[in-house]
C-alpha cells in the first residue's frame, strides 16, 4: 500500500468556500476627498472675510500712511500733492490743539488706570466669593459695557443737564444763579466725561479680573489659610501675584481704550471747549469743513505709532510665552 505525502498549501486556507461573499478590503489611510462644491463653499467662507479685512483694515491703514505725506481736499485724485514731512512739522509746531489733545489722552489713561481699574478688581474679588445673587450683580455691573458708547453719552447728558439733571437736582444747583454747567464749563467737562467713561470701564475690568480669579488654584488659598494668613495677606501675597497675565491684559486694554476714546466726547460736545482728543482732531480734519485729509491722516499716523508702541511689546511677549509652552 503506497502512501502519498500531501503538502498543505498555505494559500488554500485563504480561499473562501464556494458561495461565500468575498471579504471586504480594509483601506489604509483612507480619507474623504472634498467635492468641488465643498471647495467653493470653503473658499467663499474663508475668502470673503479675508478680502473684506484686507480692504477695510490694511488697505485703508496703508492709504492713510501714504496720504499723511500729501495734501488733498478729497475732490479728485489729481488734486493729491506730495509735501513730504510738512504735515508733521505743522502738527508739532503750529497746531494749538495737538498738545492739549495729547495731554487729554494721557489724562484719560491715568484716570482709567487709577479709578475704575482698582474698583473693577475690588468688585471681582467680592463676586469671586460666590455671594448670593452674584449673577445678578455681574449682569448689572457689566451692562454698561455691552451698551453703545453713544447711548451712554445720551444717558449721562440727561444726568448732567444743568436744569433737570440728576446731579444738579440732588445738590440744589438747578436754580437760576446756581447752575453748574458740567458740559459747557471747560474746567469741568473733561472730568465729567471721564466719570461716564469710568462707569463703563469698571464693568470691563471686573469681568477681566473675575476671569483671572477663576483661574487661581484653590490649593493656594488653602495653603495660605493653613499658614494663618488673613484675607488681605492672602490676596496681596498669593492671589495678586498670580494675576500678572491678567494685569498685563488690563494695562494694554486700558491704554487702547484711552487712545481710541471718541464716542463719549463727540456725543457730549464734539471735542470742543477743553475736551480735545487725538481721535477728535483726526475726524475734524478729515470730514470737517476744511477737508484736510492729508493733515488728518498725519494725526492718525501719530496715533497709530503710539498704539504700536504699546501693542508690539505685548504681542512679542505673548508669542514668546506660547513658544515656551
Amino acid at each position: 500500500m503506497t502512501t502519498e505525502t500531501t503538502k498543505e498549501i498555505p494559500e488554500a486556507a485563504a480561499v473562501p468556500p464556494p458561495g461565500a461573499a468575498p471579504a471586504k478590503k480594509v483601506s489604509q489611510g483612507h480619507r474623504r476627498l472634498l467635492t468641488r462644491r465643498d471647495r467653493i463653499t470653503l473658499g467663499l467662507m474663508a475668502g470673503l472675510p479675508t478680502i473684506l479685512h484686507i480692504a477695510l483694515v490694511w488697505v485703508t491703514a496703508l492709504a492713510s500712511v501714504a496720504l499723511a505725506f500729501t495734501t488733498w481736499d478729497g475732490i479728485g485724485f489729481d488734486s493729491i500733492k506730495w509735501v513730504g514731512l510738512e504735515n508733521f512739522k505743522e502738527l508739532f509746531s503750529n497746531n494749538p490743539q495737538f498738545w492739549p489733545a495729547v495731554q487729554h489722552n494721557v489724562i484719560w489713561f491715568v484716570v482709567l488706570i487709577v479709578i475704575p481699574t482698582p474698583l473693577g478688581l475690588f468688585l471681582a474679588v467680592q463676586l469671586d466669593k460666590r455671594i448670593r445673587f452674584s449673577r445678578v450683580y455681574q449682569t448689572a455691573f457689566f451692562l454698561p459695557v455691552v451698551m453703545s458708547m453713544a447711548v451712554i453719552g445720551f444717558v449721562w447728558q440727561l444726568i448732567y443737564n444743568p436744569d433737570t439733571g440728576l446731579i444738579n437736582s440732588v445738590i440744589g444747583a438747578n436754580e437760576p444763579g446756581k447752575y453748574i454747567d458740567w458740559i459747557g464749563d471747560p474746567d469741568l467737562n473733561l472730568w465729567a466725561i471721564l466719570v461716564a467713561a469710568s462707569w463703563r470701564h469698571t464693568g470691563y475690568m471686573m469681568i477681566l479680573y473675575l476671569a483671572g480669579l477663576k483661574g487661581v488654584d484653590p490649593s493656594l488659598r488653602e495653603a495660605s489659610a493653613l499658614d494663618g494668613a488673613g484675607e488681605w495677606q492672602t490676596f496681596k501675597n498669593v492671589i495678586f501675584p498670580t494675576l500678572r497675565p491678567t494685569n498685563t491684559v488690563v494695562l494694554v486694554v486700558t491704554i487702547i481704550e484711552a487712545l481710541r476714546a471718541f464716542d463719549l466726547v463727540f456725543v457730549f460736545n464734539k471735542g470742543a471747549e477743553g475736551t480735545e482728543l487725538l481721535s477728535i482732531l483726526v475726524t475734524n480734519n478729515i470730514i470737517g469743513e476744511s477737508s484736510r485729509i492729508g493733515y488728518g491722516s498725519a494725526i492718525a499716523v501719530v496715533l497709530l505709532l503710539i498704539s504700536l508702541v504699546v501693542i508690539i511689546p505685548y504681542l512679542v511677549a505673548t508669542f514668546r510665552k506660547e513658544r515656551r509652552a
